[in-house]
């Protein structure tokens, strides 16, 4: 795939069409039954047509809603084909989000699947092998859309109005080629996909980067991940790799399944992205299923990747670094802030937000703490919007996580700031683990591993956490969850 000045999200899959068109594309899990990239580029000029006809002309807004099903990738393509602005949208939304989003982004109407859930009964749905489609309603463009936009990501922003980000044809070319050359992707691969389409980490790193480099994708039967298919997916597809956040990893850790050990055995690689993954988890993974694992650091404003591990990096690489950066990107660390400049980062935001708090001369500012060491390894230790203020203590929870992980019986870990009169915040874990935790062992392990300001001072235990539609702790609602069931003493040292 060339990233070539023209190209557009719909030519995606125009070299495999040419070069293998009988090739595998998509499997559909549900019935096992295969769609080649031929088919694919059939069914996906056939929407085309019938969004033209219906009155779309380029520029104007679309929605596609879908589980990760044939109908996400064909809706997806063909409003790319008939030179429209796609916004992905989370099926799993509440119908009045859905709603504040459509509005947002002036969307005419919503591509849906056979199952569309949460509708927003006053808007055009569109079921892509439906004979009826209903008119599309009438929207002026969003106030500063591009003529190259091809996407408009929304970030997950947890409180206030999300934010609209605007992906380029040209930023997807060059994201969805940097994927392809980091890992070696050919036609030969293949995986399952198990991060929802919907989100910049499956929609770039799974589904574009598999379509561009020829591979076979593996749609799971309920539309989603489920731990008790994925193997059997996986085997089916012949899967080669997989990209998940550390959440997924954990439970396929914790559910093997029959067959694991062979399927994992031709592994090439195992991605991981989106939230950090602790090193003990890392070297468990990949002595369960033989693979190395490459961590990968990304973020909407980026076009998903900014940096990777490569398959030839060394362990230590692997295990303390989310590697260099790809896709042209040049990162830099300002007073601790990784700061990042390059062809797929974007221009700001669109609507209310604007472009004021998009990149400053060309560099963004991700938010992230970090460091770079001599050989241009960056490593991502935490989150500034997370820091806990104690008593002017700066904590970061990502390095409590780390650190409470590695004790025995802890599955996952969740730390958070509790408000507090004296010292504004005190650190607060929340543990998830199947069997007992021995608190005041846990709270001695932390005070043995971490500064007397970073240990802990209340913990609790838990059969689960919250965690976000792609995955990730969701460290607002935890920090809701603890303010409204802490009571002293409860669980606690």
């Amino acid at each position: 795939m060339a990233t070539m000045r023209g190209w557009q999200l719909a030519d995606v899959i125009a070299a495999s069409v040419a070069g293998n068109p009988d090739a595998v594309a998509l499997f559909d899990g549900a019935g096992r039954s295969t769609l080649s990239y031929g088919q694919l580029r059939q069914q996906v000029q056939e929407t085309a047509d019938r969004l033209t006809e219906h009155g779309l002309a380029p520029g104007d807004v679309i929605a596609v809603q879908a589980k990760n099903r044939v109908e996400f990738v064909v809706g997806l393509l063909a409003a790319a084909r008939a030179g429209l602005v796609v916004v992905p949208l989370d099926p799993a939304l509440p119908a009045p989000q859905k709603r504040q989003r459509l509005e947002l982004a002036c969307a005419r109407a919503v591509l849906t699947g056979p199952d569309p859930t949460a509708l927003v009964d006053d808007w055009p749905h569109w079921s892509i092998g439906s004979a009826h489609w209903p008119a599309a309603v009438q929207r002026d463009r969003p106030a500063g859309i591009g003529a190259d936009d091809a996407l408009i990501m929304f970030t997950s922003g947890t409180t206030g109005t999300p934010k609209m980000v605007p992906w380029t044809n040209h930023s997807l070319a060059v994201a969805v080629t940097s994927v392809v050359e980091t890992y070696g992707l050919s036609s030969t691969d293949a995986t399952v996909a198990v991060m929802p389409l919907f989100h910049g980490h499956g929609l770039v790193a799974c589904l574009l980067a598999t379509l561009a480099s020829g591979g076979s994708l593996m749609l799971p039967a309920q539309g989603r991940f489920s731990a008790h298919t994925f193997w059997s997916d996986m085997d089916a597809v012949g899967a080669t790799w997989y990209t998940a956040v550390p959440t997924i990893h954990q439970i396929l850790l914790d559910t093997p399944a029959a067959g694991q050990p062979s399927i994992a055995g031709r592994l090439r690689f195992i991605r991981s992205c989106s939230a950090p993954l602790a090193n003990e988890v890392t070297q468990q993974i990949e002595r369960v299923f033989g693979a190395p694992v490459l961590a990968a650091y990304g973020m909407t404003e980026a076009t998903h990747q900014i940096s990777s591990v490569r398959p030839s990096d060394a362990q230590l690489v692997r295990l303390t670094t989310v590697g260099r950066p790809t896709s042209g990107i040049t990162a830099e660390i300002r007073s601790g802030e990784v700061w990042i400049a390059g062809p797929t980062v974007t221009r700001g935001y669109l609507g209310e937000h604007g472009s004021a708090e998009g990149p400053e001369a060309g560099w963004l500012r991700t938010g992230d703490l970090g460091a770079i060491d001599e050989h241009g390894n960056l490593t991502i230790t935490g989150r500034i919007k997370n820091l806990i203020n104690r008593g002017g203590e700066k904590v970061a929870p990502e390095q409590v996580e780390q650190v409470l992980a590695r004790f025995p019986g802890v599955s996952r870990i969740g730390v958070v700031g509790v408000p507090d009169s004296l010292y504004g915040q005190r650190v607060c874990a929340v543990v998830m683990s199947s069997d007992a935790v021995d608190v005041d062992a846990l709270t001695a392990f932390a005070r043995a591993h971490l500064a007397p300001f970073e240990v802990p001072e209340h913990i609790l235990v838990t059969s689960t956490l919250p965690t976000t539609a792609k995955g990730d702790l969701d460290r607002v609602r935890l920090a809701d969850d603890v303010v409204a069931t802490w009571s002293e003493g409860s669980h606690a040292r």
